[in-house]
């Protein structure tokens, strides 16, 4: 009898460890100006069907469910990933579950907290070529526009193994299916990517909305870097626009960008207050939303071409 009671409790324990999620190990925080703004927490949230938002305030990280396991798009810093590790957790989905780990682009506000979500729940993570190496080096490559703040400055927690990804290649998991679109310009290895999210209707066919993860589209850089080129690389200013107008024509009924001030993720959340995801007068329901993201891009382009050229 007392061999069966030590066998139940030892069974028990058992069953309760593989319950409970093992403590988050996170990497060291990164120290940088805007590491503590962009790190303030943010509650997690549906944006719309199996989408759902797990970043901070300032960093986006966006997550997409299913029965076949789920798929988490960025990282942001490394103090960020057990921020989101909890909100996975807070909308009752697991990190275990999450099968890939998607990149917007390879900078330590954006990739530096993957090496710890991938530790965490055994994903694959998947990027661009240029992006790929960045990620499995910690750094990004001698090209990227901010390299010139040196290695300290631009350094994140690598990932030995990252699979690549083509423009337009489909990303396939369960009944999910991601596709990634090659925006170069913030850094070469910019990437959007858009996948449909669908709400159940009762009595109907599901309804069915074009998601898009839009990557950052600033021309930001470290000194002396300069998009209209200079005798180290040609100008990068055709390639950029055309980067641009390639997110303005993405199907786009909701887009969230990588920071999400630039969509106004946190206003529109307010805004929406009761409002339920995609009902009429949801703000995050925008079909014009990636063409207006797109126009202040390019101003913002335009002007800092302007700018190069008036330094000449």
């Amino acid at each position: 009898m007392r061999f069966v009671a030590l066998l139940a409790l030892c069974l028990s324990v058992v069953s309760l460890s593989a319950q409970s999620p093992r403590p988050f190990q996170a990497d060291p925080p990164k120290a940088c100006d805007s590491c503590a703004e962009w790190n303030r927490p943010m509650a997690p949230f549906k944006v719309f069907g199996n989408t759902y938002y797990v970043g901070t305030e300032g960093l986006s990280a966006m997550l997409v469910t299913s029965d076949a396991g789920h798929i988490l798009l960025d990282g942001a810093l490394p103090q960020s990933a057990p921020l989101i590790d909890a909100s996975i957790r807070a909308l009752g989905f697991r990190t275990e579950d999450v099968k890939f780990i998607l990149n917007s682009h390879a900078h330590y506000d954006h990739a530096a907290g993957i090496a710890a979500l991938q530790r965490a729940s055994g994903a694959t993570v998947v990027a661009s070529p240029w992006s790929a190496e960045a990620i499995r080096r910690g750094l990004p490559l001698d090209d990227d526009p901010q390299i010139g703040f040196g290695r300290e400055a631009n350094a994140f927690p690598p990932v030995k193994t990252v699979r690549e990804i083509k423009d337009g290649e489909v990303l396939r998991l369960g009944p999910l299916a991601l596709t990634p679109h090659l925006i170069p310009g913030h850094t070469p290895g910019s990437t959007a990517w858009t996948w449909d999210a669908c709400e159940p209707v009762a009595g109907g066919a599901p309804r069915c909305l074009h998601m898009v993860y839009a990557d950052s589209l600033t021309a930001v850089s470290a000194p002396g870097f300069r998009y209209t080129g200079d005798a180290t690389h040609p100008s990068l200013v055709e390639s950029f626009r055309a980067s641009i107008a390639k997110l303005a024509a993405l199907p786009c009924d909701i887009v969230v960008s990588t920071h999400p001030s630039f969509t106004a993720v946190a206003e529109k959340r307010t805004r929406r207050g009761t409002i339920a995801p995609g009902a009429p007068g949801d703000p995050f329901v925008d079909p014009q939303g990636c063409r207006t993201l797109a126009a202040d891009s390019m101003k913002r382009l335009e002007a800092r071409v302007a700018e190069e050229r008036d330094k000449r």
